[in-house]
């Protein structure tokens, strides 16, 4: 296929086949950048998932449908779209993108794709972890370190949204923010060491790992639930998340050992969440986000040709929300 939009022509190679996929073919406008880029990037994922070389990255975006295949039948040629693409394929950073109609959902109708790109992954994790995971409800008490960044500002409105107290930590610079998202207390990271000043918490959503997962379990309430997605998994993600066998299992059982020796010495539980794509939660997510109950929170938007200094932004670790890459040529 061959696109020119004025006298530079690109020559795009498209690879799909829509017949009886029940799958649609998205021109993609916007695509979201996460950590699990850059950890793939770096073959940190290798034993999760392993790509066949070489692969178009890329985890979330938003654009429009191009054509649909047999059996698609709740979206439309011209409709505007986002989704989490399928893990085993990738894919969102490209001119196009093949995805299944399980994975899409339709636009929020008050943002624009550059928004929207930032919502599929960070918004279904949080949505996955605090409901499904926690269980919160109302007057459940959680606790959310890092609350400025990309999943943590979803986290902190979701928790809200479900009725819970959200104590989190910010630098000066995010506390304005995670308050003005609904946090009711903000720990001062840079001057206030959390295990001293927050207690029984009803769970805890680790978004950093290291330290501050295992200074976690300490704040928590006996009974309680710690969810990572910052630290290592546990044999339950190779079951639940991945539906891998006993290899994985029992490597995750080794790998997680640490963790699970601390959250039984403060008899609480420990997992960790590799989320799944889902349209269906998806929409739900942009019903919210319709209602003003939810707020994708943008740090930068890069271009396309400027994707390595996107890469290097992201991983730097001071973004205060989402990083999202404008594709080439892509109306706005």
């Amino acid at each position: 296929m061959t696109s020119c939009a004025d006298s530079s022509c690109r020559v795009v190679t498209l690879r799909f086949d829509l017949a009886g996929d029940r799958a649609c073919l998205v021109r993609v406008h916007a695509a979201g950048l996460n950590p699990v880029d850059f950890k793939t990037r770096q073959g940190m994922l290798k034993v999760v998932q392993r790509y066949k070389l070489p692969t178009v990255m890329g985890n979330e975006l938003a654009g429009v449908v191009e054509a649909i295949g047999d059996g698609v039948t709740r979206f439309s040629v011209g409709d505007r779209v986002f989704a989490r693409v399928a893990k085993d394929t990738l894919g969102a950073f490209a001119d196009y993108a093949t995805i299944p109609e399980s994975l899409l959902a339709t636009m929020p109708a008050t943002l624009d794709f550059e928004t929207a790109a930032g919502v599929p992954l960070a918004g279904l994790t949080a949505l996955q972890a605090l409901r499904d995971e926690l269980g919160l409800k109302p007057g459940s008490r959680v606790f959310i370190p890092g609350g400025a960044g990309g999943v943590g500002t979803f986290a902190i409105q979701i928790a809200k949204w479900l009725g819970a107290e959200v104590t989190t930590t910010a630098s000066p610079r995010g506390k304005a923010l995670v308050e003005r998202l609904g946090a009711d207390v903000v720990i001062d990271y840079t001057t206030q060491a959390f295990e001293n000043e927050v207690r029984d918490m009803d769970g805890v959503f680790d978004l950093l790992g290291g330290d501050t997962l295992k200074k976690s379990f300490g704040v928590m309430k006996p009974g309680g639930k710690v969810v990572s997605i910052a630290g290592l998994p546990e044999p339950e993600t190779a079951r639940k998340d991945l539906g891998r066998g006993a290899f994985l299992r029992t490597l995750f059982w080794f790998a997680s050992y640490g963790s699970r020796v601390e959250a039984r010495k403060h008899r609480v539980s420990y997992r960790y969440l590799f989320m799944h794509p889902s349209g269906a939660e998806l929409t739900e997510l942009a019903q919210l986000i319709d209602d003003g109950k939810l707020e994708p929170v943008i740090d930068r938007v890069f271009s396309l040709d400027e994707i390595a200094d996107a890469f290097a932004y992201l991983e730097a670790g001071h973004a205060k929300g989402k990083v999202v890459v404008r594709m080439v040529d892509s109306p706005a």
